[in-house]
């Protein structure tokens, strides 16, 4: 009788956090279809938990054009998530003792400002806070279709200031992820697009992840747009609208939510990078608010308050808008890839943060750690 009644308890426990689940779930996808509709560009969507899909579905379209719709597969422009696989290729050569975070640039660019190349260091660039200066205005875009890593380098090899002494401010910068992956070129020998898909994304079985550029076909492709107020419509907004767009260091990647869940498994079980330079990424390396205990690490946002450490970032690139936020130690991620520019995609993830973990403290907006 007592065996009976305990396997009377398990089974109605089990069958409440069942409907508590599909309850849940249909409150986060009540949310997303609040933003994103049918006939629209719209987003493709996952959650993590306990080392399986809670969620994942896409809504909206691949290309309003030929009505294609987003699918898990869909190839977005992930715009600066692009940073975090840029850092750990630079951890993977630290590891491989092929350099130093406390490399100055003067190694690797021995024809750059020679002030500037001896007062900035590797983990620098990796932490935004070299004070290096942005690339975009000194940039001779004269006949300029798409401009590359190189052409950022060339940008700034000369200039003989930063915006402060390096190391002793937080100021984001793309410039500097684009000098780290020609650092990657320069110590591997082949181009940063080579190495990437030998060492991070082939290994973690991210087999339909790829760099843009000119002459590489990416499937499943997603076109971005903005969203133009005068005519009330969706305008085409990636490679072929914007200059900068295809800076391979900072936000170059292309990948699907189904690549980028093998990501996060990856950086998680410990077997494809070593735990140790993953720690690393996740770490705060360079501290931008003490009291709310937030910095940054290796191309990741750290939110250190609480209990558990949030790591995350935010991307931006044309008309692509893309977040991941992740709690390591639970197992635990929501990831957002987006084809469009009018909607806030970090105020849909401390939604959905909230719903799955209500009364948790919302973790620190980018916005704020940036300003």
């Amino acid at each position: 009788m007592a065996g009976s009644m305990a396997f009377i308890i398990c089974a109605t426990s089990m069958a409440q956090n069942f409907n508590n689940s599909i309850a849940l779930k249909n409150q986060i996808d009540s949310l997303l279809q609040s933003y994103f509709k049918d006939s629209q560009p719209g987003a493709s969507v996952a959650i993590i938990h306990n080392n399986s899909i809670f969620f994942q579905k896409s809504y909206g379209l691949a290309n309003i054009f030929s009505n294609e719709n987003i699918s898990t597969s869909s190839n977005f422009n992930i715009c600066s998530l692009t940073k975090q696989f840029t850092a750990l290729a630079i951890l993977q050569l630290q590891e491989k003792h092929l350099l130093s975070f406390q490399d100055k640039l003067i190694r690797f660019f021995p024809d750059m400002n020679t002030h500037i190349a001896n007062s900035i260091t590797v983990k620098e660039l990796l932490t935004h806070s070299s004070g290096i200066i942005d690339h975009y205005d000194y940039t001779n875009t004269t006949g300029m279709h798409h401009a590359h890593n190189a052409d950022v380098y060339h940008a700034i090899k000369d200039i003989d200031s930063t915006y402060f002494v390096p190391g002793t401010q937080f100021r984001y910068s793309n410039t500097a992820y684009c000098l780290l992956a020609l650092i990657v070129e320069k110590l591997s020998g082949v181009s940063f697009n080579e190495y990437m898909g030998k060492n991070i994304f082939k290994p973690a079985g991210m087999f339909n992840t790829t760099i843009w550029n000119e002459h590489t076909k990416i499937y499943n492709e997603t076109t971005g747009y903005d969203f133009d107020s005068t005519t009330n419509s969706y305008i085409q907004s990636g490679p072929d609208e914007h200059i900068f767009f295809s800076t391979e260091g900072d936000g170059g990647i292309y990948t699907s939510i189904n690549d980028y869940i093998k990501w996060f498994e990856a950086l998680q079980s410990g077997k494809i990078f070593s735990e140790k330079i993953v720690k690393e990424a996740r770490n705060i390396e360079f501290t931008i608010n003490e009291q709310q205990k937030a910095g940054y690490g290796f191309g990741w946002f750290i939110d250190d308050s609480g209990k558990y450490k949030k790591v995350y970032h935010s991307g931006d690139n044309g008309g692509f808008r893309t977040y991941s936020f992740s709690i390591p130690s639970l197992n635990y991620m929501i990831v957002i890839f987006a084809n469009r520019s009018d909607i806030n995609i970090e105020d849909i993830v401390q939604k959905i943060y909230q719903l799955q973990w209500p009364g948790a403290a919302p973790f620190i907006n980018i916005e704020i750690l940036t300003s």
